[in-house]
């Protein structure tokens, strides 16, 4: 049977961009992306999700599975709350898809998409029980334990983001906001200038890095995972905090823990997609 007979469609949705793409053994066959910020209505935004669904050759396409930030009922496919997409508040996503266009349709947490795509494809075929974590618009984890992705009720295992944290919450320092907050600048700008050796960037991500560090110590301590892999936007910028991250790791309490924990940066891109993907057939 060829790769065309096999294909399942995978969505990451996300607070700044929609990506979809094709997937077939365990390969990204085709990928389209658009930006979220452009619509601020719900039925446009709704519509531009089922435009691009539909520029694809669906020909023998298994089913679409989507990853959603935020609590949704997965096994009706019905998205209660999205903090980063409040547009989308009370939306039963799958069975508008469904309809639209006759094929089975599984939602679950993005992030846990993400972590199932590093289970499948990437390097969490290396371990039995880790996290994945999501830098972006928002902070997201995603669970895999003994090999299966932990979802929990309402697919809302691992909000991690909504902790109480300083004068706020994580999210508030681990993901985008921090920049804004802080430096008034988005998170890519600052990349961009840390790039070009400003001082000012770059201390600005020594400062998250030591937020961050913080994060994946209390995610150490709530599931002692095998590894750490993190990944979105702000990965991108990974060279840039790492050392502040890892010096704020160094004082974990459990030495022997921390000796075995691995933490490193995704190295293999749309594993969102391909976990959303994943959610119909592996």
């Amino acid at each position: 049977m060829t790769l065309n007979h096999l294909k399942t469609l995978g969505i990451d949705i996300g607070g700044t961009n929609i990506d979809l793409g094709l997937v077939a053994a365990g390969q990204l066959l085709e990928k389209k992306s658009f930006e979220v910020d452009n619509f601020k209505d719900r039925q446009e935004l709704l519509d531009q999700l089922i435009t691009t669904i539909g520029s694809f050759d669906l020909k023998g396409v298994r089913g679409i599975g989507l990853g959603v930030p935020g609590i949704i009922d997965p096994d009706k496919g019905f998205i209660h709350d999205l903090q980063n997409l409040p547009m989308w508040y009370k939306l039963p996503l799958a069975e508008i898809l469904n309809k639209e266009f006759s094929l089975p349709v599984k939602l679950n947490n993005d992030a846990g998409c993400y972590a199932l795509g590093h289970a499948h494809y990437g390097q969490g075929r290396l371990y039995k029980n880790f996290v994945a974590l999501t830098l972006g618009t928002g902070l997201g984890l995603g669970i895999i334990i003994n090999g299966t992705l932990y979802s929990g009720m309402m697919a809302g295992a691992g909000e991690i983001g909504m902790l109480p944290y300083e004068a706020g919450i994580v999210e508030d320092y681990a993901a985008s906001a921090f920049f804004v907050r802080h430096y008034g600048q988005s998170a890519k700008a600052l990349y961009d200038q840390a790039r070009q050796n400003s001082e000012m960037a770059v201390e600005a991500f020594n400062h998250y890095g030591l937020h961050l560090g913080n994060a994946i110590k209390i995610v150490m301590s709530m599931y002692a995972p095998e590894a750490i892999i993190i990944g979105g936007s702000i990965a991108k910028a990974y060279p840039f905090f790492w050392q502040s991250m890892k010096k704020a790791i160094s004082n974990f309490e459990y030495t022997q823990q921390l000796d075995n924990t691995v933490v490193v940066a995704a190295q293999h891109q749309d594993m969102g997609v391909m976990g959303a993907a994943a959610l119909i057939a592996p």
